[in-house]
């Protein structure tokens, strides 16, 4: 079995991308929050900050898997599709009630290809989640190497 099957290999890996995700995270926490007069104003910047907030929730719970001490190759398996699709589900309801084309909310302000680009990048970094998880339950097709790209997107 090669690394891409083991989760053990990928200790250090997960380690530095649970303490970055954790910071990230906080940081856009304090950020939503001393803005929050000016946020809560319009559903799109809510959804923004929700989706910024998922996605490295995302990579944090991905991080944890990895590192829970003698995971089966199944579990983590099971573990990275459950994430995968909670994430895609949040990811995908977010767009669709703020991106104008799919009945959400217009700003003038938005700058042309933003919706496109945020929808293309929510679905760089989830969808690569669920195919790793599915992965590691077939032992075929990428494994954990399908996680390097999703946390790279959802950063």
């Amino acid at each position: 079995m090669t690394t891409a099957y083991l989760p053990d290999a990928w200790e250090t890996f997960a380690a530095a991308n649970a303490g970055a995700a954790a910071a990230l995270a906080g940081l856009v926490f304090v950020g939503v929050s001393i803005n929050v007069a000016q946020i809560v104003q319009s559903k799109r910047l809510v959804g923004r900050g929700l989706e910024a907030f998922t996605l490295l929730t995302m990579v944090l719970l991905v991080s944890v898997l990895i590192l829970v001490p003698d995971i089966s190759t199944t579990g983590l398996g099971i573990g990275l599709l459950v994430v995968g699709l909670v994430v895609e589900l949040v990811i995908c309801r977010q767009i669709s009630q703020t991106v104008p084309w799919l009945g959400g909310e217009a700003d003038p302000r938005t700058p042309p290809g933003s919706d496109f680009t945020r929808m293309l990048l929510g679905q760089a970094a989830a969808l690569p989640v669920v195919i790793a998880g599915v992965t590691l339950l077939a032992e075929s097709g990428g494994g954990l190497y399908w996680v390097v790209g999703a946390l790279i997107f959802a950063y």
